[in-house]
């Protein structure tokens, strides 16, 4: 069964080239903020919602006006623009149905919008352009040329999208490919269940641990310094666009980091699992601010802010995406379970007490007396309900 799948490579292109992408880049940020003032204007002067069919078909009288600006790149690209503006007001009306805090699509800022999308593999762009080279690997952009990719992997499946983004000084283009052929791994026959936490990355049910490496943590010293000398440049220069580059350097670099770490960790759990069980965090509400409001201040906010933190670092959200795709792809079974009592309830016993866990890291039942690290522990009883799970559906 094929799978969809994205396949990342960096871009090599020349000065004139790099010069050429960062016009395209900034020509499509030029048309959403358009858009989305067309958008704001006709509602608040006619109360007109304008929708995306609309905006698309104006499109040809904006590239037959700017031949030399928005006339040069993909008309269809141009369109995956206007789409993506629809899709953020798309989410707007969710959030606002939902009764939850609206968020108006904003303006975007240089700096806030790197990334341009052409829809289809052969409309204005071509992978693997020039498949006759003995060596290197291209891509064609209408308007830009044959720029050469670092392909550090073979892409597999059919291309169907092709993005091309900015971080920082450098360029990727990324693969998003229909039909990936899935590579199942040997059956185990062994289950575990994951307890996620900031000590530990993973502790499984089976008293395995994934370290938790904190790569910000690791970094904070000179992230720390990078920020200071940027507060100190003046607003605008060529100082503070270096600074600002540095800091940006950094943090890509954690980010890579943290990234390698979870593909590792979890390329290990699912060629050693046939069934993982993990717990169904809901990470942007357990690291949501304590600070409170003025009327209504916060409780131990400093705490709280670090442990924010240390979740955010620790990156459960991206670890568990990627261990996600990975079961699927090696015909794994991934299920999440409801974390409530987990860490409370005796794995030996079933007695759930506050005061079972004496410490972050040890566990005594004050029924039984079982012993056990509060982690291990966790990661049982995260098992067992998953199981549970599994047999109940198997049973319906």
């Amino acid at each position: 069964m094929g799978v969809r799948r994205s396949f990342r490579f960096l871009l090599r292109p020349t000065a004139r080239q790099a010069a050429v992408l960062a016009a395209c880049l900034e020509d499509h940020r030029t048309l959403y903020n358009a858009a989305l003032e067309h958008r704001r204007t006709a509602y608040a002067r006619a109360g007109v919602s304008v929708r995306y069919g609309e905006q698309s078909a104006e499109l040809k009288h904006i590239r037959a006006d700017d031949p030399e600006g928005q006339g040069r790149w993909s008309f269809s690209s141009q369109q995956a623009t206007l789409r993506r503006l629809d899709k953020a007001f798309r989410a707007f009306f969710k959030r606002v149905r939902e009764g939850r805090t609206p968020g108006f699509p904003r303006f975007k800022g240089r700096g806030r919008f790197d990334t341009v999308e052409w829809p289809k593999d052969g409309d204005g762009c071509r992978w693997d352009s020039q498949p006759e080279h003995p060596t290197a690997t291209y891509v064609r952009l209408q308007g830009i040329g044959h720029v050469r990719v670092h392909q550090h992997r073979p892409v597999r499946g059919q291309v169907k999208t092709i993005s091309v983004k900015r971080e920082g000084s450098r360029w990727f283009v990324v693969l998003s490919c229909d039909d990936v052929p899935a590579e199942p791994l040997p059956a185990t026959g062994v289950a575990t269940g994951i307890d996620m936490g900031v000590a530990s990355l993973v502790t499984t049910s089976d008293g395995g641990r994934v370290a938790n490496p904190r790569h910000l943590a690791a970094t904070a010293g000179r992230l720390a310094d990078a920020h200071r000398d940027l507060a100190r440049k003046k607003r605008g220069s060529k100082r503070q666009r270096m600074a600002v580059a540095r800091v940006a350097a950094l943090h890509a670099k954690v980010r890579r980091q943290r990234l390698d770490g979870a593909h590792k960790a979890a390329l290990a759990l699912v060629r050693t699992y046939d069934v993982i069980v993990h717990e169904d965090l809901r990470i942007a509400n357990m690291t949501r601010s304590a600070s409170g409001t003025i009327e209504a201040p916060g409780r131990n906010v400093a705490a709280k802010s670090g442990l924010n933190r240390s979740i955010l670092d620790a990156g459960w959200g991206v670890f568990l995406t990627i261990l996600s795709y990975k079961a699927e792809s090696a015909g794994r079974k991934l299920i999440a379970v409801n974390p409530a009592g987990t860490s409370r309830t005796c794995a030996r016993c079933g007695h759930c007490a506050k005061d079972n866990r004496v410490t972050q890291a040890d566990f005594t039942c004050t029924a039984c007396g079982h012993t056990a690290h509060a982690d291990v522990n966790a990661a049982i009883n995260i098992l067992r309900a998953g199981l549970a799970l599994r047999q109940a559906a198997q049973a319906a």
